[in-house]
């Protein structure tokens, strides 16, 4: 059994030459052939990307996925959740798992590397790593998640919290904006939701999950660095927040005015300020005014927030003070305001034996030892993971940290050094997991 990555001489982008294996340079180009295929996988007729859950789009990159996923010599299967799914065996097989991913399913007018990237990288490692003959002691799968974003159904990680065993059963009366539930666009695609259960997988079976991902913020551009390895994921929650006033005529005076948008501006200035002095993210995406009329003094205003921080505690703290905020704010303009949790995801902390694996990938590229260490406070199907296994995940240098937008760009000598950091950190484990075996 060969545990050990036998490296000769190093290619121009420092990786490891394997016999059989297609260098990091052919691989690269040619996973930034297929994001531009499935990019022609869309709902739009614009030009621009939105590939949904459990759509037709979903149905089209699952099939190309597996086809890529057969060629690299991998055992293919899609879930019961819609994951797209396939397994190289270990030395032996039924040996537990390391599983490679990230999801296939886009925001509205998305890129074609945020997800995608991570899918096609996990595949070109698996097929580098069984084309060089090495054996792992344990085996290798690729998941290719299917909603990750939550844009068709408003729910995130659906695809992961199937694997993960945490999914909801309540999520099935979830409708999309056609009004078509869940359970319904399951039964369309070709599933049952009854069998949701099977795509769930135990601890025992799983010994770590590794994923690869754009940056979201301009954290390795701004510093020149083609990868970078990532602490852990920022805890998200998500409010509808609702302020309550009285409607009148535009000619009511100032002190007769219980404006509800007033107030919910200086309630999202509020919470900017919070946010800012307390080390978290705040986003305010979403505002609806009624009656929504021009001479009108607007009675109800609802505007969503979602908060994130680095720690729970941090974040939850965050929002107390915004209570208050808030508070103050109605009570001096003579409003009220309700609020409603619609999300909530847990911080999730990435693993040192991970990281170090990371790390110790990131050494067999040209970047060499001194890949920074960095937050992400986008969230990530490695999150819901984080239920069931140790997680890892290698940010991406992407052109002015653009993500969530057609701007979105990585370049070929980039994708190279992912591919050969990942590879590195699967060998890494394998010689640790030899060791301690």
């Amino acid at each position: 059994m060969t545990t050990e990555h036998q490296a000769g001489a190093p290619s121009s982008t420092g990786a490891p030459s394997s016999t059989g294996a297609p260098s990091s340079t052919v691989a690269a180009a040619r996973i930034l052939e297929r994001c531009d295929v499935l990019a022609t996988h869309t709902s739009r007729s614009d030009g621009l990307i939105e590939r949904v859950y459990l759509s037709p789009e979903h149905t089209a990159v699952n099939t190309l996925t597996a086809g890529w996923m057969t060629e690299a010599g991998l055992d293919t299967w899609q879930d019961a959740a819609g994951n797209q799914c396939a397994r190289r065996e270990g030395v032996t097989a039924g040996l537990p798992a390391l599983l490679l991913g990230s999801h296939l399913d886009t925001v509205p007018a998305a890129g074609r590397y945020d997800g995608i990237l991570g899918v096609l990288v996990a595949i070109a490692v698996a097929e580098r790593i069984g084309a060089s003959g090495t054996e792992l002691p344990f085996a290798l799968e690729v998941v290719a998640f299917g909603d990750e974003e939550g844009t068709r159904f408003g729910t995130t990680l659906l695809g992961s919290r199937a694997l993960d065993g945490t999914w909801q059963p309540e999520w099935l009366k979830l409708r999309d904006a056609q009004g078509v539930s869940l359970a319904e666009a399951f039964t369309a695609f070709g599933l049952d939701p009854a069998a949701l259960d099977t795509a769930a997988r135990r601890p025992a079976e799983l010994l770590g999950y590794l994923e690869v991902h754009i940056e979201q913020a301009p954290v390795l551009f701004d510093s020149h660095r083609a990868l970078g390895i990532v602490t852990s994921i920022a805890g998200a929650v998500r409010r509808q927040i609702t302020i309550e006033g009285h409607a009148g005529h535009a000619g009511t005076p100032w002190h007769a005015r219980r404006d509800a948008l007033a107030g919910a501006s200086e309630a999202i200035l509020a919470i900017e300020t919070v946010a800012r002095s307390t080390g978290l993210i705040a986003t305010v995406g979403h505002l609806q005014v009624f009656p929504d009329a021009v001479n009108v003094i607007p009675g109800r205003v609802e505007f969503s927030l979602d908060l994130r921080g680095e720690h729970d505690a941090q974040r939850d703290a965050g929002w107390a003070r915004i209570t208050a905020a808030l508070g103050t704010a109605c009570e001096r303009r003579g409003l009220t305001f309700t609020t409603v949790q619609t999300h909530t995801a847990a911080a999730a902390h990435c693993s040192p034996r991970l990281r170090a694996a990371m790390a110790a990938g990131i050494r067999c590229t040209a970047q060499g030892a001194d890949a920074p260490e960095l937050l992400s406070m986008a969230g990530h199907d490695a999150m819901a993971v984080a239920a069931i296994t140790e997680i890892g995940m290698l940010f991406v240098r992407c052109t002015n940290g653009v993500s969530h937008h057609p701007d979105e760009a990585v370049t070929e000598a980039d994708v190279a050094a992912a591919i050969d950091a990942l590879e590195g950190a699967v060998l890494a484990l394998a010689a640790e997991y030899v060791q301690h075996a």
